[in-house]
């Protein structure tokens, strides 16, 4: 509107980003490396061996973790995959969903313990967060871009950005969850605070903490076609090149295989957030008996009908 004060907001930010890319630029770049080589060592690990093997260590894994059922469902997902055309392309969404779900993991959790233990950076945090969940994804690829040039990096910086939030809340909240009472007979028992920590209030917030997890991985797999439009490949690039051709064969193929590593990934974590199948059993199970030894003091875990054994001294 003619003659009203205008903030020049987006003038400060362009002068802001472009003196972080002439000054930090070195900095940018080691990061840059960084992403870039974890992205590529775990793409050749998921790509060298013949699909076969791969498929039959994660049918492996979800049989650990959930069941029969849900391993043959992973085989069968994983053999469609195989079956379009898409193997190469998902291995490398894969590489990229999980180097970025690492990264977002490795800053979240923290955040939400430190949030969860003060108040203070609690109310300081909760904005911030909403500001990266409600900021539109294509404005972080602009610095994105700028910093680490056309490739993978900034479709993992993008998507670190955009689903580390989740991360930080629900871990807040599992520790912010556990019974008072619980704290209070581990620091009964002479324990730190630290100990406390790690052997009380994270055991107990797990499942929430596992909630996030699978936040974190579900809002990193809907970056994949972002991620595709700044040259990372993988699914997004296949997406991206059916949107400009008007392929609907190829999009379908491409979307379809996101599909299944979502429901994948998404039964997997909940799995081990709910601690059902054999993988959670064992755990229970050398938990158990070092309770009976008396190296550990049970407390009860988050589900109501069960217990667990936490070491507290």
């Amino acid at each position: 509107m003619d003659g009203f004060f205008r903030l020049p907001v987006g003038e400060i930010a362009e002068q802001a980003v472009t003196w972080v890319v002439a000054n930090l630029k070195g900095f940018f770049d080691v990061l840059r490396t960084i992403f870039v080589e974890m992205y590529d060592a775990l793409s050749w690990v998921l790509s060298t061996p013949s699909f076969w093997v791969v498929v039959v260590v994660a049918a492996a894994i979800a049989v650990l973790a959930r069941g029969w059922l849900f391993g043959a469902g992973t085989a069968v997902g994983l053999l469609f995959i195989v079956a379009v055309d898409q193997w190469d392309n998902a291995m490398a969404t894969l590489a990229l969903i999980l180097v970025a779900t690492v990264w977002a993991l490795v800053i979240a959790i923290p955040l939400g313990i430190l949030a969860a233990q003060n108040d203070v950076f609690s109310k300081i945090i909760r904005p911030v967060l909403d500001f990266l969940q409600t900021m539109p994804a294509f404005v972080y690829l602009i610095p994105a871009l700028l910093l680490f040039r056309v490739g993978v990096a900034p479709g993992i910086v993008a998507t670190i950005i955009f689903a580390l939030a989740p991360g930080v809340r629900l871990t807040e909240l599992g520790i912010r969850g556990v019974d008072r009472e619980v704290v209070e007979a581990g620091h009964a028992f002479g324990a730190t605070g630290g100990r406390i920590l790690r052997q009380i209030q994270l055991p107990l917030a797990l499942p929430t903490i596992m909630a996030g997890v699978n936040q974190v991985i579900m809002l990193a797999l809907s970056m994949v076609v972002i991620a595709g439009m700044v040259g990372a490949g993988g699914l997004g690039g296949d997406i991206v090149a059916s949107l400009n051709r008007l392929d609907t064969a190829l999009g379908v193929e491409a979307g379809l295989a996101v599909v299944i590593i979502a429901i994948i990934l998404d039964r997997l974590t909940g799995a081990f957030g709910r601690r059902i199948g054999l993988f959670s059993r064992l755990v229970g199970s050398l938990g158990r008996r070092r309770a009976d030894n008396g190296q550990t003091v049970p407390v009860p875990v988050a589900e109501p009908a069960r217990s667990a054994p936490v070491s507290v001294g």
